[in-house]
């Protein structure tokens, strides 16, 4: 391919040398570098010559002599061409705006016109708009008005209809009846909201004609519910549904609400009371009764005529309690809520009794309370009459006994504040009473045979007839309720009444008695007391007395048998005699020449001894055999042995003692007869015989 230099070299002279002159040469020299610098410069990386380059691919340009003298030129025509198009479509764009700006004239000459027309007609529309713009707000503000008068009709104000369901007696008293009186006590409470406004006569008056709406209301409820209660079945869940409700809602008048139970506990006060003469005399009507006796068919018991009387009576308290429970406890604490509601908005009704909040379930067991007045009053006459007509102190002591069972079983029913419980308190203590006057009068009764004791000391009849009678009582006692709650000091009471004068009156018959027969006499009576009291826990104080006495009359027998012991064996001479003995060489050596020590003396108490020796526990025991426990006897001998045997070391360890410093004080001389010689038993012989 030829260079794109081979076209522009520089000429050579026509000789070949050198250049025709040395200016001309000098300048292509100095071109020719300045082209070759600049081609060598050029970065071909650049974006311009990489477009020029692609353009000329384009074209399929080959580098020809020709092709590089037209190139340029063929460039420019073709930028001439462009730009001549160009010119021609701006010219056309030309006309196109003026046309747009022609169009554009007659806008704003018609906007003009338009605005000159519509200024016209808003100067002639001015006024009218003004006052349409006036009625539309005046109009605006009487529908916010009439809104707002709706509202408060609705909300502040009841119907005829409902005002009449809500106070016409007419008219049941069912769910619209609650519905309505809900509605009136949120109208009622609501008018806080307009007596806070500036003008607060309307307040004042939705607040009067609300008030006495509520009034009027909760009169015809508290007349309803006196209705109700007078024919009111505690067993139908219904009917109790209904009043239930009626008294949650009644509890917000407090005073109504008191009166309504006044009411109710009359009613029912009445009614149990009829049911209880009933339940006493029986009724030929009553076919359900016929199966059942009448209570006063077992009059001649009268410990069960007692008992079927209180049985009653507690079986309609827990019936009636159930079924005002589920009458007015059911719901919660609802009345009480609605109480506390109703004094604090009638504050005037507080009082310094009030002052505790309402409790539900004390005023339940006060309502059963006042309910049983009735059969309270009458079971007292009843039970009175029973106490006072019978002579038995036991029947009565027994009858109070079950006064104080059903008094505890109450007690837990209606809680230690029930009145019931005054009436228990009351026939408990009458028949106490009429348990110690009979007592009185029976010991009064029994008194001349406190004068002899019997031969054989053993206890005497009036002791075992009122060990017999404690014996009752004691089991009575045990099987009631009080024996759990008041162990000691309950039974103490009975045994000052029924016990302590029969004991005293045998204190007295034992002073009267020699020993040992007192001490013989005493032990048998409280060994026969004891026995009866140890069987029971409750009297384990007394027992423990007893025994501390009984170890005290012990200790006197036992004294009496080892004096006996003592006494009977000749041993009671050799003790004499040692008792100014101590333990100093020259006393004990003096033992020798005491009388009682001389050998026919000593040997005559060792002949006495070995006498008394093989029948002496059966001797002794024979002076304390009128003792009702064998067992006894024989401690109380054998201690008495065991001491015997005690003084019989003491004597024969004084004696060998003698007879040691006797035989040092006669070294080389003949000793005389030792002591222990004469005396020879010893005390493992003594305890021999005696075991």
């Amino acid at each position: 391919m030829t260079s794109y230099f081979d076209g522009h070299s520089t000429p050579i002279s026509q000789d070949g040398l050198t250049p025709a002159t040395p200016s001309v040469t000098s300048r292509g020299v100095n071109a020719l570098s300045s082209r070759i610098t600049s081609v060598l410069s050029a970065s071909y990386a650049d974006r311009d010559i990489r477009d020029a380059l692609e353009t000329l691919d384009v074209r399929d340009v080959r580098n020809t002599a020709e092709t590089r003298r037209r190139i340029r030129l063929d460039v420019q025509k073709e930028v001439i061409q462009c730009n001549g198009e160009i010119v021609k479509d701006f010219g056309e764009v030309a006309q196109q705006l003026k046309r747009i700006g022609s169009a554009i004239d007659s806008l704003n000459k018609y906007c003009a016109d338009m605005r000159g027309h519509i200024a016209a007609a808003n100067r002639e529309t001015g006024p009218v708009l003004e006052e349409a713009t006036g009625l539309m707000a005046q109009k605006q503000q009487v529908e916010t008005k009439r809104h707002i008068l709706d509202a408060f009709n609705s909300h502040f104000l009841i119907s005829e209809t409902e005002a009449t369901i809500l106070t016409s007696t007419a008219e049941p008293v069912n769910e619209l009846f609650f519905q309505t009186l809900t509605r009136v006590k949120r109208i009622h409470h609501d008018c806080e909201v307009l007596l806070g406004t500036e003008d607060q006569t309307l307040g004042l008056e939705v607040l009067e004609q609300s008030s006495k709406q509520l009034n009027a209301a909760f009169q015809k409820l508290y007349r309803w519910v006196q209705r109700e209660f007078k024919t009111l079945d505690l067993e139908n869940p219904q009917i109790s549904a209904s009043v239930r409700r009626s008294l949650r809602v009644l509890a917000e008048r407090p005073a109504l609400f008191q009166s309504c139970l006044d009411f109710f506990a009359e009613a029912r006060e009445s009614i149990l009371l009829d049911s209880f003469y009933v339940a006493l005399s029986g009724t030929a009507t009553d076919e359900q009764n016929m199966s059942t006796k009448p209570i006063e068919f077992h009059a001649h018991d009268p410990l069960r005529y007692v008992g079927d009387m209180l049985a009653w009576a507690h079986s309609a308290t827990v019936s009636e309690r159930e079924a005002l429970e589920v009458l007015f406890i059911s719901d919660g604490d609802e009345i009480k809520r609605s109480i506390q509601a109703g004094l604090e908005s009638e504050p005037w009704l507080r009082s310094e009794e009030d002052q505790e909040p309402f409790d539900g379930r004390k005023a339940l067991n006060q309502l059963v309370s006042r309910d049983l007045i009735g059969v309270a009053r009458l079971l007292r006459q009843r039970t009175e009459q029973v106490i006072q007509s019978h002579e038995d102190a036991s029947l009565a002591y027994k009858i109070a006994n079950l006064i104080g069972f059903y008094k505890k079983t109450f007690s837990k029913l209606l809680g230690g504040e029930s009145e019931i419980l005054d009436l228990f308190n009351t026939l408990e203590e009458s028949a106490m009473r009429q348990f110690r006057a009979n007592m009185r009068d029976h010991v009064a009764a029994v008194q001349s045979e406190f004068a002899v004791a019997p031969a054989d000391f053993s206890p005497p009849d009036f002791l075992e007839e009122a060990l017999q009678m404690l014996r009752a009582l004691a089991k009575s006692y045990d099987t009631s309720i009080a024996a759990t709650d008041d162990d000691e000091s309950g039974f103490n009471k009975v045994l000052a009444e029924a016990l302590d004068p029969f004991l005293n009156g045998c204190e007295n018959l034992y002073k009267g008695l020699p020993p040992p027969g007192s001490d013989i006499f005493a032990i048998n009576c409280l060994l026969a007391a004891k026995a009866v009291l140890s069987q029971y826990s409750f009297t384990a104080d007394r027992v423990s007395e007893m025994d501390d006495t009984i170890s005290e009359h012990s200790a006197r027998l036992v004294e009496y048998q080892h004096e006996y012991f003592t006494h009977t064996s000749g041993l009671k001479s050799l003790l004499e005699a040692l008792s100014d003995i101590s333990d100093a060489p020259e006393s004990i050596a003096s033992i020798a020449s005491l009388e009682a020590f001389q050998p026919e003396a000593l040997i005559e108490t060792s002949q006495h001894l070995d006498e008394f020796l093989p029948s002496a526990l059966m001797d002794a025991a024979e002076n304390i055999k009128q003792l009702r426990s064998r067992k006894m006897v024989t401690e109380i001998t054998e201690d008495a042995a065991g001491r015997f045997c005690s003084d019989f070391e003491y004597v024969e360890s004084r004696i060998l003692a003698a007879d040691e410093l006797l035989k040092e004080a006669e070294q080389g001389e003949e000793a005389p007869m030792a002591l222990r010689d004469m005396f020879p038993r010893t005390s493992g012989e003594i305890r021999v015989l005696l075991s």
